[in-house]
């Protein structure tokens, strides 16, 4: 299969979805809107996995793990969240398939084997959660309350993407049980700022931090916050959430407990949660013709090393060579590869690697042998460079540092070129048609407003900035009085 991918310019859709496939990262499966991840892909998101998995450890929570089906009850027993997700549940009808006497070697639904209570398929674990809960919680000793699981969970999505929107993704999802209103907020905005961090910190993405309008909400939530994030297209993605859920599931599964007066009360609960969209936010944000552009913080391998020889004598004396540097560079932490393989030539170990975006290839030569040199080429930039041996790791892992910080101000200057405030409809329109982006809109706060922008322009309001201001204004549709500007943008 060719490895050159369709431009970006020319169709930003099918870039994507190769690059998804050529640099073995996923692909589809035979379930559909399904996926499966391959070793390089999942390789990432194990390293997401493992950052995310510290800074939560880090605040205090704990990692436990739930079953994968909730019975319907217990999932209608929080009425708005279950509205919020039926039309997207896979449910469990029978337990037992049987031969098909009509059609030798084919199975049937046995239809004796109908279950008592029909089982939902995970589409978030709220309901299961907090039923469990109700025997953990008993008094104010109790709390707070910190938990997490890393799971599956499935959306009977009708329209996906790899990583982007699939029937089933990987996520992790918290969930806080808390004595106090002010300590249950303090939560949801404390993870909230955790997603920003490991977004800006790791994936090299500006985000901005904000809360949703009540309709963006998450179903059964008080507020949510999120995090947003701009992709070369211009298209805005929700990177990450987390929710202020009130009293909400306390109420509905019967949770309290007797405070420090010995009284009974509901706890206040949160929940937050981020997925394999993540991967897309990645890709979608460093990517380019060439493939795939990896921070070094979440790369595989930031290194390869790469022999170009002409005989085996030349190959031995290389390999000695590597394997200084292979074991200098991982006495500093950087994961490195030494591509030896004798299957392939150079060039096609160079086009690999910079496909999936290795952040820096060193190629050593015999000449280099001789001169005391290595080429090395960064991923983000396509430039080369010749360098002495000597005092090579540290030049490597002041690069690394540098290619990390080069990719966030990169994607931030591309963010704020393209945050434009508007002050009427026809430049509302125009600004989305044309430049792209995130509009900053005063808006009258009302949802039928809000559902006619959507309607007329596809741009959904993304959040309301933490970090914003009061200004009085006119809303963008409608004229009436505003106390603040919004973002709007089309969207993932």
């Amino acid at each position: 299969m060719s490895k050159k991918l369709t431009s970006r310019a020319e169709d930003y859709s099918k870039w994507y979805n190769e690059l998804v496939v050529k640099a073995d990262l996923a692909e589809n499966s035979a379930v559909r809107g399904c996926m499966v991840i391959k070793p390089y892909g999942y390789a990432i998101w194990e390293k997401m996995q493992d950052e995310l998995d510290k800074m939560f450890k880090e605040t205090g929570h704990q990692n436990a793990y739930f079953p994968l089906f909730v019975p319907k009850s217990l999932f209608e027993a929080e009425e708005k969240n279950a509205e919020g997700f039926a039309k997207e549940c896979a449910v469990v009808t029978h337990y037992r398939l049987q031969n098909d006497p009509d059609n030798k070697g084919k199975l049937r639904v046995d239809p004796k084997a109908k279950l008592e209570e029909e089982l939902v398929v995970r589409p978030t674990s709220e309901a299961i959660i907090w039923n469990t809960y109700r025997g953990w919680i008993q008094s104010y000793r109790d709390l707070p309350l910190l938990i997490n699981q890393w799971a599956n969970v499935v959306r009977w999505e009708m329209r996906t993407r790899l990583f982007l929107r699939t029937a089933e993704f990987l996520w992790q999802e918290g969930h806080t049980a808390h004595e106090t209103k002010k300590e249950a907020l303090a939560e949801a905005e404390l993870m909230n700022d955790v997603y920003a961090k490991f977004a800006e910190n790791f994936m090299a993405i500006p985000v901005i931090q904000g809360i949703k309008t009540e309709s963006e909400r998450f179903a059964g939530a008080e507020e949510t916050y999120c995090i947003e994030a701009l992709m070369q297209d211009g298209k805005a993605l929700q990177a990450g959430t987390s929710h202020f859920l009130g009293q909400n599931f306390a109420k509905a599964f019967d949770v309290k407990f007797a405070n420090k007066e010995g009284k009974q009360d509901y706890v206040w609960a949160t929940s937050w949660g981020v997925s394999t969209r993540l991967m897309g936010a990645l890709i979608m944000t460093h990517s380019d013709d060439n493939g795939l552009v990896l921070p070094p913080s979440l790369a595989p391998n930031q290194v390869v090393i790469v022999p170009i020889y002409k005989s085996e004598e030349d190959l031995e004396a290389i390999t000695n060579v590597a394997n200084t540097i292979l074991s200098e560079l991982r006495g500093k932490n950087i994961t490195v590869k030494y591509d030896n393989r004798t299957t392939h030539r150079p060039g096609a170990k160079f086009a690999q690697h910079e496909l999936q975006g290795v952040p820096l290839r060193i190629a050593i030569g015999a000449r280099d042998l001789a001169n005391g040199t290595v080429e090395i080429a960064r991923r983000d930039t396509l430039t080369k460079e010749v360098v002495a041996m000597e005092g090579l790791s540290d030049k490597i892992e002041a690069l690394l540092k540098t290619i990390q910080k080069d990719l966030f101000n990169k994607a931030l200057d591309f963010r704020n070129n393209h945050i434009t405030e508007v002050d009427n409809f026809d430049e509302f329109i125009e600004v989305l048609e044309s430049k792209t982006g995130f509009v900053s809109a005063h808006w009258d706060g009302t949802a039928e407003t809000e559902d006619k922008i959507k309607e007329l322009t596809k741009a959904t309001i993304r959040c309301i900035p933490l970090e914003g201001i009061e200004e009085m204004g006119d809303c963008v549709y409608t004229g009436n009085p505003s106390k603040r500007r919004v973002l709007f943008a089309k969207a993932y």
